[in-house]
């Protein structure tokens, strides 16, 4: 049986909330055996972080930082019928950096980012302009966040890319990180839309490329080789020359999928995919491990989170994109009744992503 577009949807944004929860108790154990002796050999559920970790002071099944800044994105993204850039600065000014301090162990979720610390100091501290706040962090933030975009523009992949850049170029300054945070927004918006993470994503990726929805440089042909000898490229065609300069970001995909499906390559147990692509927090470690896993599992929304998350390492962000990708190819009703009812915002939760779902 189909599953709809507003169960795949709701388990997309259901499925980001669960994986951020479950990283709140081990999060950032870059020594294995000590996240072990912590929370045992496999950790299944969601779990009290340490009173001297980074989450120290929430609780079981709650939601850090991250989580509460994709919650502000969904929320921004319902009440204005779609992105406003002006309403989202407004919102963080208002909502948001009024709660944090600078420092990287306060605010809401017992932590906060580089690029957070970065704008608040930025907007606060040096009152500048949202047009020059910008950092140069690079990890995922961006891609955190603009998960809720993904799924609200999934049928409109021209818009994703467009409202998508706009939103990470106000925080994180790097082209290339913009350009993997639509890579990642754009496969998750496929999977809404019914694709599967297999290796056969990218080639779809690379069809709206050429279809002049994702603003991506591509003058190769269709099977990678050579451009024919009449090609012109023009400098002012922005879905020729492209806002972005390589579309690897979209062809890494299905070389993950590739990875997963492939008898002879063998990454067992599959948390260690965390070791083999890099525990750290950087955004050209997460996404491969992310893909990979998320394409091996693609029918099992717990199996894939767990691996995620005892992983180690920035497992938190790792458990969080894997449980959207995942929960985007099941659909929500294939997620496990107890990640649902262990949530702490169990309700609202629910809510948002039904509401979010609906606007699709």
């Amino acid at each position: 049986m189909a599953i709809s577009k507003h169960e795949r949807a709701k388990g997309a944004l259901m499925g980001a909330f669960i994986g951020e929860a479950l990283g709140v108790g081990p999060h950032w154990y870059y020594d294995l055996e000590e996240m072990r002796e912590e929370y045992g050999e496999w950790i299944d559920d969601y779990t009290d972080p340490k009173s001297d970790r980074y989450h120290g002071g929430l609780e079981a099944g709650e939601i850090s930082q991250a989580g509460i800044l994709l919650k502000m994105m969904a929320e921004h993204l319902i009440e204005n019928d779609g992105y406003d850039q002006d309403d989202f600065c407004r919102m963080m000014d208002e909502d948001f950096l009024p709660e944090i301090s600078g420092q990287a162990m306060a605010g809401p979720g017992g932590y906060t980012s580089q690029s957070m610390r970065h704008l608040w100091r930025a907007r606060v501290e040096k009152e500048l302009p949202w047009d020059q706040v910008a950092g140069n962090a690079d990890t995922t933030e961006s891609i955190e966040r603009n998960i809720a975009q993904a799924i609200f523009y999934a049928d409109d992949l021209e818009s994703l890319s467009l409202k998508i850049t706009a939103n990470t170029a106000l925080i994180q300054s790097d082209n290339l990180i913009a350009s993997l945070t639509v890579a990642f927004s754009s496969v998750l918006a496929l999977l809404v839309q019914g694709e599967s993470l297999d290796p056969e994503i990218s080639t779809k990726l690379m069809q709206a490329v050429d279809q002049g929805k994702l603003p991506f440089h591509k003058v190769t042909s269709d099977d990678l080789s050579q451009p024919p000898k009449n090609n012109v490229v023009k400098e002012s065609d922005l879905y020729g020359e492209g806002m972005f300069a390589s579309p690897d970001g979209l062809l890494s995909p299905s070389y993950m999928a590739r990875a997963a499906e492939a008898e002879e390559i063998v990454i067992e147990p599959a948390w260690k995919a965390s070791i083999v692509y890099g525990m750290p927090c950087a955004i050209y470690h997460m996404l491969p491990a992310v893909y990979y896993l998320s394409a091996r599992f693609k029918d099992d929304f717990e199996a894939g989170v767990l691996h995620a998350l005892n992983g180690g390492g920035q497992n938190q962000v790792r458990t969080m994109l894997t449980g959207a990708l995942i929960g985007a190819q099941v659909g929500f009703s294939k997620i496990p009744r107890r990640f649902i009812e262990g949530l702490q915002q169990k309700d609202e939760l629910l809510a948002l992503s039904d509401q979010l779902a609906e606007k699709l």
